[in-house]
């Protein structure tokens, strides 16, 4: 599961307790009818949302071109997406009762990956001026249509350049709360 951490304590001012989902991938697996993907499932839980992105069987037929072979990939998510969306919505209801989040979709096969209705989640923040700049450097040049969309795109920028560095320190953070679960309780 990627992205999990133990989020114990409060989150924000916005943000109250939420209960675990360190037990998310089990459930899930548990939940989820057979046959929906070739695998289990990649969770990505936040305190917001747990995203839930499966592998569909490959398609086997010939394709003249890579964007015949795009077309079709992306067609055949479309129609899981159709075909499992009532069963969808009734295990996400189930997820978004038990771990108090909310639950978005999505599927891949070969080399396209599309998210259903996954959230966008409003962030404040407190620029000075030298980053306001570059945020009005990149709405002025046409990358973004406002400070919002600069500043979603430059999240987006160092999300890509920087994954294996995240991906570490994601992993720290948890060796982190997993030290400290097995610390002395002083409450």
């Amino acid at each position: 599961m990627r992205g999990q951490r133990g989020w114990k304590g409060r989150g924000g001012w916005q943000q109250g307790e939420v209960p675990s989902a360190a037990d998310a991938a089990g459930w899930f697996a548990g939940r989820l009818p057979d046959g929906w993907f070739t695998g289990a499932p990649e969770l990505t839980v936040d305190r917001e949302e747990i995203l839930v992105v499966g592998e569909l069987p490959p398609l086997t037929e010939e394709f003249a071109d890579d964007a015949a072979r795009a077309a079709a990939e992306s067609g055949r998510i479309s129609r899981f997406r159709e075909e499992t969306r009532e069963q969808r919505i009734e295990i996400a209801r189930q997820a978004e009762h038990r771990y108090q989040r909310k639950v978005a979709w999505g599927a891949r096969i070969g080399e396209t990956e599309e998210l259903f209705t996954t959230l966008s989640v409003p962030v404040m923040t407190r620029l000075r001026q030298p980053e306001r700049q570059v945020l009005d450097t990149l709405v002025a040049a046409g990358v973004a249509r406002s400070r919002s969309d600069a500043l979603a795109w430059a999240v987006r920028l160092v999300g890509q350049h920087a994954d294996s560095w995240l991906a570490e320190l994601r992993d720290a953070m948890s060796r982190v709360d997993d030290l400290r679960a097995q610390g002395p309780d002083l409450g």
